[in-house]
């Protein structure tokens, strides 16, 4: 078969010429959308279930959360194993996949099971949810919200902000703009004080009225909603009666009617306790560069998405942004995932570069040919191009591992025996006078086989590897494709092009080295 493709190739030298254009093309539109990322993301298939619950210890959270999680996850198809971790105040639940399971469908059997969940967890202590879409790579992107540098502390002019006002400006419109991004499955936010309205009640007041908290509790959630009351028709028109009751300021929790006297005097809650903005409970700080608290956001990415494209994306939002923040706010970012990848891919290319032009050298100096070399090495650029088309197919990104595993040594071997044994058989006085097509075709034709056979003992080498699974099979089955996939583009270029261009570009009168 060998023998035949590069007769074939040789019948038809201009049509693989053509096709070897259109593996150029096809090549670098691959290289450009190749997912170029700083190293394998060996994260299993898993859906996190995450419940909230503030007033219970981890004791409590285990018992009356995350078992009844776990019991309701238990038989799940293509399921491996279940593990958790019960914090105060948070059950994380993590029902791990089967390798090959699609996220999505995995996603859908978890969601299922969550009503029974539900149900097992008493009322009021907590709702399970899902996290988010993604893996242990998917941090791509954080970043400082930070009021004016040189703000006083005491904070008294007008671009001074609190961490609870950085918090809210981060929560309310930076994380809100950002999660628009495509690709962008979700804004961690951290650090600052979260705003909530606080009910100081006074006990004296309390005593004085004979009101105990229970009706305090009852008035705040009673008098916080909006209702409807049908509708009026008048002059022909419908006028749609309202009752809105939801609290927006300071002002309306103080203006909430506790209960009436019997002369029909209204006790209000500021009549008893003192309404205003107070932090939540914290359970620490974020800090940075010991310039104190910070207020921090990280940008999730949706599993499966090209991280050197997501941060692109995500930085011309925030310079869009920084327009719109309130004066002296600025968004400043100490982590960007695409320098880690600028760094990998530039030792890549440092090493693959060294590599091609030692092999170059190397070749030019043992084949004794100019022509004969470049030959040769049109093999690398091009078997490269052929791995980064099966790259983008098989969805193996470009990392230290895939590429920096590429051996420009193996890629040319092909190659170097069919120009070899073309130089040694022009050399040879019962050569001399045939075409120079013939020669290239018996040349090329008499190592086909066995160049096929080298090559393809290479290939198998590497089988056994796309054989692992786990943590193991995600490190090393895309470095054992892309190693593949290269040295099947070097076996095809080695049957094909090569013979055309040694047919094209020698003369008769080459000698063997």
């Amino acid at each position: 078969m060998a023998s035949r493709l590069v007769d074939w190739s040789l019948r038809n030298r201009f049509l693989v010429i053509a096709l070897s254009i259109v593996l150029i093309t096809a090549g670098g539109r691959s290289m450009l959308d190749l997912p170029i990322d700083a190293v394998p993301d060996v994260t299993n298939v898993q859906v996190q279930v995450l419940t909230k619950a503030p007033a219970l210890a981890p004791l409590e959270i285990e018992r009356l959360i995350t078992f009844p999680v776990e019991a309701a996850m238990a038989g799940i198809p293509d399921m491996e194993n279940v593990r958790s971790v019960s914090k105060f105040g948070l059950s994380a639940v993590t029902v791990v996949f089967e390798e090959g399971t699609d996220i999505y469908r995995a996603r859908q059997l978890v969601q299922e099971r969550l009503p029974e969940a539900r149900e097992a967890i008493p009322e009021g202590y907590g709702t399970p949810e899902m996290g988010p879409i993604a893996t242990g790579l998917g941090e791509i992107y954080q970043f400082e919200v930070r009021g004016e540098p040189s703000c006083p502390t005491s904070q008294d002019t007008p671009a001074c902000y609190t961490p609870m006002e950085l918090r809210t400006i981060l929560d309310w419109f930076v994380a809100y703009q950002l999660k628009s991004v495509p690709g962008v499955v979700e804004i961690n936010t951290f650090g600052g004080e979260l705003k909530t309205y606080e009910v100081s009640p006074d006990p004296a007041a309390l005593q004085a009225h004979n009101l105990p908290l229970s009706k305090l509790f009852q008035a705040l959630e009673l008098n916080n909603r909006n209702v409807g009351g049908a509708y009026l028709v008048r002059n022909r028109e419908q006028v749609v009666i309202r009752g809105e009751g939801l609290i927006q300021s300071v002002r309306d929790v103080e203006d909430i009617v506790i209960q009436t006297s019997d002369d029909g005097l209204p006790l209000y809650v500021r009549d008893i306790a003192r309404v205003h903005f107070a932090p939540m409970v914290r359970q620490g700080v974020v800090t940075r560069d010991g310039r104190g608290e910070a207020v921090v956001g990280i940008v999730m990415m949706l599993m499966g998405e090209n991280s050197r494209v997501v941060v692109e994306r995500v930085k011309e939002k925030v310079q869009g942004l920084t327009e719109s923040l309130p004066p002296g706010v600025t968004i400043e970012p100490f982590y960007d995932r695409t320098d880690l990848v600028r760094r990998t891919i530039h030792t890549v290319e440092k090493n693959l570069i060294e590599g091609g032009i030692l092999v170059i050298a190397v070749l030019l100096l043992m084949l004794g040919s100019l022509r004969g070399g470049l030959i040769v090495a049109s093999a690398i650029p091009l078997a490269m191009l052929f791995a980064f088309i099966g790259m983008v197919r098989a969805g193996v990104s470009g990392n230290l591992m895939s590429l920096g595993a590429i051996d420009f040594g193996l890629i040319v071997d092909g190659s170097v025996v069919m120009i070899e044994n073309v130089f040694r058989l022009m050399s040879d006085k019962r050569s001399k006078g045939k075409p120079i097509q013939s020669v290239v075709r018996e040349a090329t034709m008499e190592v086909a086989r066995p160049v096929a056979f080298a090559v393809g003992i290479i290939i198998i080498v590497y089988i056994p590897i796309l054989t692992l699974t786990g943590v193991e099979g995600k490190m090393f089955r895309p470095m054992a494709l892309t190693v593949m996939f290269a040295l099947v583009g070097s076996l095809i270029l080695a049957l094909t092009l090569v013979p055309v261009l040694a047919c094209l570009f020698s003369s008769q009168g080459s000698s063997e080295p």
